[in-house]
């Protein structure tokens, strides 16, 4: 099933103890916003890929702009798994916005 459309989620721990860690950070963050990725939650970002193909071309362009330090993580899930997503709230402080999934269009 090569052409059912899926989700990337991104997960990512980089280091920001330097100057120089910080300015890669801030550069995949904003490579990732610019590929069509939206945040989650902190250091987890996701977003919709039309098929496998276009799920592995996504994966490869953050294999050629990966950071020096830190991990990545990426999973893919079908759009059925994603809507299994359980959402419990805690206080307002530091919460993501929860995004309408009639903004998610491709």
């Amino acid at each position: 099933m090569r052409n059912r459309s899926m989700r990337i989620i991104v997960f990512f721990d980089l280091p920001t103890n330097t100057k120089s860690e910080r300015k890669h950070y801030a550069a995949f963050r904003k490579f990732l916003i610019k590929h069509g990725f939206t945040m989650l939650q902190f250091s987890v970002y996701e977003r919709i890929a039309r098929n496998h193909d276009d799920s592995d071309k996504y994966i490869s362009m953050i294999e050629n702009n990966k950071p020096p330090k830190g991990d990545i993580r990426c999973l893919l899930v079908t759009e059925k798994q994603y809507e299994g997503i359980k959402l419990i709230l805690g206080s307002n402080e530091n919460r993501e916005d929860y995004t309408d999934e009639e903004f998610l269009e491709f």
